[in-house]
């Protein structure tokens, strides 16, 4: 387990404190309509952070070709229909481009700076000319409308319990989500990012943003600059 990452429940828990099984129940939101709308039709995607493939199912099903990359060889078994590589995302050398590049799930925001720089450099390496990064960011609200819960229509409560600072502009944040039948945890460091702060990262990537895709700017498709 990585210094800072803590996961309970269920299964086999990654090294950053995911629950296998836990992703595996979760539901695909409106993820992949926004990505099929801001991205030509048909793409080959290079999925970074794939997990259990909850968005890459969704993918595959509107005719894109995706690549999954995990560095869980338990998240990938249960990627069906896609080519996957287990590899640690911020170290990734494919020596391919890729029409679309996406890097989902708040990595953007991983506690350690450094990661952060690795993963973007991961981005901006393997996106092909005339191509797309499609990045998730966190909500405004993420780290200071704590605690928070949400009930998902199909039966369980996702809750953010807490977000307490642990140095260096860093916080240390547990989600809890519950089900009628079990219970999962996950502790995780996470960096806040100002919209300013965001663009520069992007910059010292080499990258820069195209266009704000939601209204309340999570997602984003950059470019290289």
């Amino acid at each position: 387990m990585r210094e800072g990452y803590e996961g309970t429940g269920p299964g086999a828990i990654t090294p950053d404190g995911c629950a296998v099984e836990l992703y595996a129940r979760l539901p695909v939101g409106d993820e992949p309509d926004i990505i099929a709308a801001a991205v030509p039709a048909g793409a080959h995607v290079l999925e970074l952070g794939s997990g259990v493939g909850r968005v890459t199912h969704a993918l595959l099903e509107r005719g894109f070709t995706v690549t999954a990359v995990d560095e869980s060889a338990e998240m990938l078994a249960r990627v069906r229909g896609a080519r996957t590589i287990c590899a640690p995302i911020e170290r990734l050398e494919l020596g391919e481009r890729f029409d679309v590049v996406m890097l989902a799930s708040f990595l953007v925001h991983a506690g350690d700076a450094e990661v952060r720089r690795g993963l973007l450099r991961t981005c901006a390496r393997h996106v092909a000319d005339g191509g797309c990064v499609l990045i998730q960011r966190e909500g405004a609200d993420y780290h200071v409308n704590v605690p928070r819960e949400r009930v998902d229509p199909s039966g369980f409560t996702v809750r953010i319990a807490s977000a307490e600072p642990v140095g260096d502009g860093v916080d240390a944040v547990r989600a809890e989500y519950v089900f009628p039948d079990a219970v999962w945890t996950q502790t995780f460091l996470s960096r806040p990012l100002t919209k300013e702060q965001f663009e520069s990262a992007l910059a010292e990537a080499g990258l820069k943003v195209d266009a704000y895709l939601t209204d309340d700017g999570m997602w984003v498709r950059a470019v290289r600059d």
